[in-house]
């Protein structure tokens, strides 16, 4: 049996679980998996089986790259939602990026924002054609 036929989740490290719990839930949406719900640690289920755990760490908010990311087909209403939320999307500029905070190459568009603690997590269509 190799990894490719395992299950696969993405982990956050976070400083205060109650910040985590309110951006997660309250502001991305994701509820919490009931036989996952702990103090320390928070288990969501997404599509096709993927999962993200957020877990209390004294290393949170240290990672300088995306730590997760979703592929989204109806990516303009997840970016429209979340930013209705109050949620800020990163910039790079160029041209490439629109005033949204939308980053486009070809036909792949992509926003990155931060959670309360600074990890940076990514929104994307799949690469879908807009």
């Amino acid at each position: 049996m190799s990894l490719a036929s395992a299950q696969v989740r993405a982990t956050i490290a976070v400083s205060d679980m109650t910040n985590a719990v309110n951006f997660y839930e309250g502001t991305l949406g994701l509820p919490p998996r009931g036989d996952e719900i702990m103090d320390h640690v928070r288990i969501y289920s997404c599509a096709g089986g993927s999962l993200l755990q957020v877990y209390a760490s004294e290393h949170a908010g240290t990672a300088t790259a995306t730590v997760a990311s979703w592929s989204a087909d109806d990516f303009e209403s997840v970016v429209d939602d979340l930013r209705a939320k109050g949620v800020t999307f990163e910039t790079q500029g160029g041209p490439e990026t629109d005033e949204r905070g939308v980053h486009t190459f070809g036909g792949h568009k992509v926003v990155w924002f931060k959670d309360p603690d600074g990890n940076t997590i990514a929104v994307d269509n799949g690469g879908a054609p807009s």
